[in-house]
């Protein structure tokens, strides 16, 4: 498969955090327009788009997440330098020094850095501490809280990381702000482009969820809407494979296939749908790693608790530096998560799932 990279470069660069998503639904809307027959909305944001193969079959909900990490103003000081707080899980060490942009509720951007204290003015223990988050500020070149709100500029608005999407040196590793999960939307526009090119025998609804990263928020009432008989969820999962990690923290490659996800601290998969996804992917030779998280977890931990329980399991994305200004994936990863997502609804119809769901 030929990956589009004037979408990849739009996805990652697109602003949305959560509760501010809608540049980023935009963009979904527009891009899967051609190929959806209706689109299904919650009352939170989640957008999904519909493809009815079998009028009979199966509902299969596959659920990216529209928003990303980042901060939110929460104050404006008297010299013009902006307050925050961070929206969704952040390590203050990657904080400093970077560049971030703010977007004002008419759609007005600024650009900004974080402040840090250069290291000639730190005491040598002071430099072996990590920095409080809620020290840190944004310094936009204004030169006072006056000139701010002229701009526009509020309590609430969003900020978002600053960074080019880039293909690295001309090799297969792909760097970029907020590929999570901005790279499961793409797997989300390419699952439907096979389903209205190939066909299927389900009703399939695939999209993604809002708030993702403030605990699994929007999912709920996805879920709830959509009333599935399955569902996936399609994310980014750490990568162990840089200097200084272990295995022990993540145990997954670039470059080698889509993470299983078997267990992570929001959920323990469906066996039916965990067999059924491992199954497929061996008998279609598409790579594939297993991991398991102890910390966090994907909208599949919110999905499987809806209604009276809904089978779920999580395909993810390996990425370095989740959760910072800058991340990495591989195009590999991104192509064989598309072909076993496509492999999967290929094989989806009443019998299957009732087969998966039995199963337990």
């Amino acid at each position: 498969m030929e990956i589009n990279e004037t979408l990849l470069r739009a996805l990652s660069e697109v602003n949305g955090i959560a509760g501010n998503e809608g540049a980023v639904r935009q963009l979904f809307k527009e891009e899967t327009a051609p190929y959806a027959q209706g689109y299904v909305q919650d009352g939170l944001g989640g957008l999904f788009a519909e493809h009815i193969g079998d009028a009979n079959g199966p509902r299969i909900m596959m659920a990216a997440h529209f928003d990303e990490v980042g901060f939110m103003v929460s104050q404006i000081t008297d010299k013009g330098f902006l307050k925050f707080v961070p929206i969704g899980g952040w390590w203050s060490q990657v904080v400093l020094a970077q560049q971030v942009t703010v977007t004002t509720r008419d759609g007005k951007t600024f650009h900004g850095v974080t402040g840090s204290k250069p290291p000639h003015v730190l005491p040598v223990e002071a430099r072996k501490v990590a920095v409080d988050i809620a020290d840190v500020f944004i310094d936009l070149g204004a030169t006072s809280k006056e000139e701010v709100l002229e701009w526009g500029i509020r309590p609430g608005d969003m900020i978002t990381p600053y960074i080019e999407y880039r293909r690295l040196n001309g090799g297969p590793f792909l760097l970029g702000k907020a590929w999570d999960n901005r790279i499961g939307v793409a797997v989300a526009i390419e699952v439907l482009k096979y389903a209205a090119s190939q066909g299927h025998a389900s009703q399939l609804f695939i999209g993604a969820n809002v708030q993702e990263e403030v605990g699994l928020r929007g999912a709920k009432g996805a879920t709830h809407k959509l009333n599935p008989a399955i569902s996936f969820a399609l994310d980014t999962g750490t990568a162990g494979d840089t200097p200084g990690m272990t295995p022990k923290e993540a145990d997954s490659e670039l470059g080698k296939g889509p993470q299983v996800l078997i267990y992570d601290a929001s959920m323990i998969p469906h066996k039916g749908l965990r067999d059924f996804v491992i199954d497929v992917a061996e008998e279609e030779g598409i790579p594939f790693q297993f991991t398991s998280i102890k910390g966090g977890g994907t909208d599949a931990g919110a999905q499987h608790q809806s209604l009276d329980g809904v089978p779920s399991i999580a395909i993810t994305i390996p990425v370095r530096y989740l959760h910072s200004h800058t991340s990495i994936i591989h195009e590999d990863d991104f192509k064989h998560t598309v072909a076993l997502m496509t492999a999967l609804l290929k094989r989806l119809n009443s019998q299957t799932v009732a087969d998966i769901v039995a199963n337990v």
